[in-house]
């Protein structure tokens, strides 16, 4: 049969990773001839050869590819006979009229990069910006697509003549790596004491030294800037806090290795590979001491080194602090002059360097379940990579909630997650929100047809959805809070047909205009029913109630007839209803029990009185308090909590109590999920909401509920809380759910 030429386009994550060297190598192997290149789709071939060697090839594609490519189609066109071409080669990138294209994440170095790093006779020794076709960073560099050198924030930096001969030589692991620099052409670091003045001598050796010292250093990495303190002294760690404003919420910290974690922590093989992986998260981990000074929950955040520099550093310490480097509230510095600027009075000194940071990217941040990754924070080593569903011609934006907020932006069948962005509550976090959004658009040439946003008017989210959707005439729906907790779960599994949803956050705008958060749902993508919830907890003071939870413990005790000193202010309020709205969020109940057991009567961040009591939970408790329903299967939490209120008079253990407490949510909803599957025939179940980031709720209540009959579905590809709120918005919108507010109906597109 005599040859012909071809075409094979390739899709996925195979730009940065080293594709077409890879290529090539396959290529010259066998014999075939013609070129590749990048483009803004992906990775473009053709070649000539058998049809049936070109058949293989392509099918060689699908399953072999370097360690860091993600190959998700491989499409093989003749093209018609030979032209005779002769050798192979990797031509210029092209930049198609529609660009759809896939960017890696930003990843830890690599062993060969690592073993070069520390070695005395490498010509990159101690270099902390060395990286490969293998490793290096991604993301947070890209201006645009295909993924070019002239397309990053590398552009500024010339290679070297010796570079730019191992960015040529297919045979060198730095063939065509587009970050590819070393210390004669490449980025280069500088340290600058606390008033921003340079500092003269090793930048790397004045930072570790102010370190020692009990000093607070601001380091550059790759997607911001950390602020960086000894773990080891109190006073250190405290000073830190009260400089950053982050009294009590936890800080997590870098190891130099995983054995320098187990000095801190209990690591299990699954929680270990996914700590050493090259995503590089924090990982939330059993402590082995209490070390409240950095955290007061049952779980210490660590990572481990994820770049060069990170590992330089950690040579000369076991652990430090290492925590986001900004205010509370404000989004992550990531500039120089930024960071000089935005941290003067909490940095000691800056450790600083000159490759620019395209796009800000916090550290991902989860714990592992079932072996999998469990997100409280997707982000920097996970993001952009896309999340699969089901295709659909139309690009949305869905533009997610409040805390936690997170946008979606989708295409074909691709859902693109943002990464961390903060509670949407200032211009600061608005900005960057906005910014972030147009890069995404920009990268992957997403132009929406469709905007989607949370139910709730003041969102700064809904309010961005309802002007961009007028300036630029599209359509827009808006979805209630939970039914997008219940399809993210949903989507998230890759489930189509109805089933039942137990969805528990603490605020979300339910559709009678009252706080939802302890809800029972039955349904799908279209449209749910609401099959029960919680007992209404008044809010005295309204949003005053959730920072100051004594408040919701008044309201709880009063419901109950429980005895307590009596406040004649408080007392007229609920009697009136004044500035008392109601809310059914199971976060709310966690905070009236928290303040009622004594473990805090204020907390400095959404979801500290959930957290308190799990980590004063005991192991091995097995008791539960009184369960009972009132009408339409709303759960009457009295009891539970007149039960609580006895026992704790009697003297029994705090921790005892809490556990109990939790035991008796697992078994009532198991009772509701029972009577759910009775009434509806449906055996699915998915658990969403920010109260399952409780892990003592997670590790009980799908093996409860199996003991039911039922399939239990959790989050694994994005966050339970508000972050992954936004995927739910875009499927439910994809199906025609939600209300449409203005525009053309989803069907109508």
């Amino acid at each position: 049969m005599e040859d012909i030429r071809a075409k094979i386009e390739v899709r996925g994550i195979v730009q940065g990773v080293g594709y077409r060297p890879f290529i090539h190598k396959l290529v010259r192997r066998r014999g075939l001839n013609g070129w590749v290149k990048n483009t803004s789709r992906g990775v473009e071939l053709e070649l000539e050869g058998a049809p049936d060697a070109l058949r293989d090839f392509a099918e060689t594609l699908r399953h072999d590819h370097p360690p860091l490519a993600v190959v998700e189609s491989v499409e093989l066109t003749p093209l018609g006979p030979a032209q005779g071409e002769e050798g192979f080669a990797i031509i210029p990138s092209t930049t198609l009229s529609r660009r759809n294209t896939l960017i890696s994440p930003d990843v830890a170095p690599c062993d060969d990069c690592l073993r070069e790093l520390f070695d005395p006779n490498d010509r990159r020794y101690g270099y902390p910006f060395l990286n490969c076709t293998n490793c290096g960073p991604r993301f947070t560099i890209v201006k645009d697509v295909p993924y070019d050198r002239p397309y990053t924030t590398m552009s500024a930096f010339t290679m070297c003549p010796d570079c730019a001969d191992e960015y040529g030589d297919i045979d060198n692991r730095r063939y065509h790596a587009q970050p590819n620099c070393c210390p004669d052409c490449g980025p280069q670091l500088r340290y600058c004491d606390e008033k921003g003045d340079e500092v003269g001598g090793e930048p790397l050796d004045a930072a570790c030294a102010c370190l020692r010292d009990g000093g607070i250093v601001a380091i550059k990495g790759l997607g911001g800037f950390h602020l960086a303190c000894r773990c080891d002294d109190e006073t250190v760690v405290q000073r830190l806090r009260e400089r950053k404003h982050r009294e009590e919420k936890p800080l997590a910290i870098m190891c130099r290795d995983a054995e320098a974690a187990k000095q801190f922590c209990i690591l299990t093989e699954d929680e270990e590979r996914v700590l050493t992986s090259f995503h590089r998260p924090i990982v939330l981990l059993k402590k082995k001491q209490p070390y409240t000074h950095l955290t007061n929950n049952g779980f210490l955040g660590v990572m481990l080194p994820y770049t060069p520099l990170h590992h330089l550093l950690m040579q000369h310490f076991d652990a430090l602090v290492m925590t986001s480097a900004n205010l509370s509230d404000i989004p992550i510095c990531k500039d120089n002059d930024e960071a000089l600027r935005a941290l003067r009075g909490i940095a000691d000194g800056y450790l600083l360097h000159n490759r620019d940071i395209e796009t800000r990217c916090d550290d991902s941040l989860l714990w592992v379940y079932a072996g999998r990754e469990y997100f409280a924070r997707r982000s920097r080593g996970y993001v952009p990579y896309p999340v699969t569903v089901e295709p659909d011609p139309r690009p949305i934006l869905a533009c997610g909630a409040e805390q936690k907020a997170s946008f979606c932006v989708s295409e074909g069948n691709y859902a693109f997650p943002s990464g961390h962005i903060g509670d949407l509550k200032n211009l600061e976090t608005l900005e960057n929100y906005t910014q972030q959004i147009r890069h995404f658009e920009r990268l992957f040439d997403i132009h929406p047809a469709m905007l989607v946003c949370d139910d709730h008017p003041d969102y700064l989210s809904t309010r961005y959805a309802r002007e961009r959707a007028k300036e630029e005439h599209l359509a827009l729906l808006s979805v209630q809070h939970h039914h997008a907790h219940m399809a993210s779960c949903m989507a998230d599994n890759r489930l189509e047909d109805e089933c039942l949803g137990v969805i528990w956050d603490g605020t979300g705008l339910g559709t009678d205009g009252t706080i939802w958060g302890g809800e029972f749902f039955a349904g799908g993508y279209e449209s749910i029913r609401r099959m029960g919830t919680i007992r209404p907890i008044p809010l005295i003071g309204g949003d005053k109630a959730v920072g100051e939870i004594w408040r919701i413990a008044y309201a709880m005790r009063r419901d109950c007839g429980l005895a307590q000193e009596g406040k004649p202010l408080m007392e007229r309020m609920l009697a009136r209803k004044l500035n008392c709205p109601v809310s059914t969020g199971m976060g709310r109940l966690f905070d009236g029990v928290c303040a009622m057991l004594g473990l805090r009567q204020e907390v400095s961040y959404e979801g500290q009185g959930a957290v308190l009591l799990e980590a004063a939970a005991v192991d091995g408790e097995e008791g539960t308090y009184p369960i009972a329903w009132s009408e339409g299967r709303v759960f009457d939490w009295r009891g539970t909590v007149r039960a609580v209120a006895q026992e704790q008079a009697r003297g029994v253990e705090t921790g005892v109590i809490a556990a109990r407490f939790m035991n008796t949510l697992v078994e009532m909803a198991a009772q509701q999920c029972r009577w759910m599957h009775e009434a509806t025939g449906f055996d699915r179940v998915v658990l969403s909401g920010g109260v399952f980031q409780n892990q003592y709720l997670l590790r009980r209540l799908p093996p409860r509920l199996m003991k039911e009959g039922l399939q239990v579905f959790c989050h694994s590809r994005v966050s339970c809380n508000d972050e992954g709120l936004s995927l739910g918005q875009l499927e439910i919108a994809k199906r025609g759910g939600g209300t449409n507010v203005f525009g053309s109906t989803p069907e109508n597109h």
